[in-house]
């Protein structure tokens, strides 16, 4: 597979925006040479050109029936005093590049969990959500009565919530790959319908007191592959048939590294992957390094019979990690795992990660390689016989993503 590097580096050009505020609606190119930065709120939609800065100084909505297009390099700054909602009734496409990715953040904003923003908060009326090559950080604010999102009925539609990072309420398509979410105050993606593929991502440093990193309900059909979860409060991954959607849940989740998960959270929910309520979720290839839990049911309503789970490569630093990777009723025991009793064995052979690294530490070392070294014992033997939802790709905006094939190494990250 191709390399993946930590997104870095925002440029500044000149672009072309359509927007309009509350108050007055205005339209038409802003002067390519002069207007660098732009100060937003309302309703918005048309094209923020490559290199623009857009402050954001109240919630933005991109109405039905339009789309608002991102383009490389652009930096959205959050005003803190607004602590804006995005709220997504129309179609939604950030576009950056490795080189140029696109970065919403906030002013002045170095929480280790942040919450100077809300989300973005994407209805059952947006049929396309794209982000590739984007960088999400220091949001999740908590919602009020005025929230925006509260009066749209988003999300839990109710005051007192930390809103996610991403939440997907519709039943078109949404992608997510080569970016890096992090410091957001709890759940990362809440995804409630549509195909989607979440692949070649890292999220770190996310839910100061709960939340989870990837958060799926009925209606879903999803490919998550290839990412790298860091330390989420409680899991990695939340897979579940929950909200009574026709469409069953079904996930596939494969060649995802998973270090250091739910041991900040207060109940021994939290831990690695959490399957429940008839969910169908296919799991392959994960590697799993000291997490709190393997993965793990609700025993009281547990998944779907057709849910196949293989080959999960296991590492415990200490004798309580490697006791609760071992099977339970509540922890699950897949096919051709490799997982052993024994503390600090099947060292997975990182290229540069202090695996003695305290648990419950949150924050990622950009100095750390997940990638893995010439004769790792994780770089080899892992399944690549099974079929996932969206190979052939989703259409989105024009151009076809698609989920990566499955390696022959575990977690996300083989071999330089």
């Amino acid at each position: 597979m191709k390399k993946y590097y930590f997104l870095t580096g925002i440029i500044a050009i000149a672009g072309l925006v359509t927007s309009c505020s509350k108050s007055k609606k205005t339209e038409g190119p802003l002067d390519p040479v002069n207007n660098t930065s732009d100060t937003l709120m309302g309703e918005i939609s048309g094209t923020w050109a490559k290199g623009k800065t857009i402050y954001i100084k109240g919630d933005v909505i991109v109405p039905e029936g339009k789309s608002l297009v991102i383009e490389e390099g652009v930096t959205v700054m959050m005003l803190n005093v607004a602590k804006p909602e995005f709220i997504i009734k129309g179609n939604f496409y950030a576009e950056g590049t490795a080189a140029a990715p696109i970065k919403f953040t906030a002013q002045n904003a170095a929480e280790t969990f942040g919450d100077h923003w809300g989300g973005l908060l994407a209805g059952p009326t947006c049929s396309e959500l794209l982000l590739n090559y984007v960088i999400l950080e220091q949001g999740g604010a908590v919602t009020t009565e005025e929230s925006a999102s509260v009066k749209a009925g988003f999300y839990k539609a109710e005051a007192g919530e930390h809103v996610p990072a991403i939440w997907y309420g519709g039943e078109g398509k949404f992608v997510v790959m080569n970016s890096t979410i992090r410091n957001f105050n709890e759940d990362v993606f809440y995804i409630e319908g549509g195909d989607v593929i979440v692949a070649n991502n890292y999220f770190y440093t996310t839910g100061v007191s709960g939340g989870d990193a990837v958060n799926i309900k009925s209606g879903v059909h999803a490919d998550v592959a290839f990412n790298v979860f860091y330390s989420p409060n409680t899991n990695a991954l939340k897979l579940s048939n929950s909200g009574d959607r026709p469409r069953q849940a079904y996930v596939i989740g494969y060649n995802n590294t998973l270090l250091n998960c739910g041991w900040r959270r207060p109940t021994t929910k939290g831990g690695s992957i959490w399957i429940e309520k008839s969910v169908r979720a296919d799991l392959y290839n994960n590697l799993l390094v000291n997490n709190r839990f393997g993965i793990k049911r609700d025993v009281g309503n547990p998944e779907d019979n057709r849910s196949v789970i293989s080959h999960t490569f296991y590492y415990g630093k200490d004798q309580t990690t490697v006791d609760q990777f071992q099977a339970t009723n509540e922890v699950i025991a897949g096919l051709n795992d490799i997982n052993s009793a024994v503390v600090g064995a099947n060292d997975p052979g990182f290229e540069s990660y202090t695996l003695s690294t305290a648990a419950d530490n949150a924050v990622m070392n950009s100095s750390w390689d997940f990638h893995l070294k010439s004769g790792a014992a994780a770089l080899t033997g892992a399944q690549t016989g099974f079929t996932h939802h969206f190979a052939s790709g989703l259409s989105l905006n024009g151009k076809t993503y698609s989920s990566p094939a499955p390696a022959a190494h575990y977690g996300a990250l083989g071999q330089k």
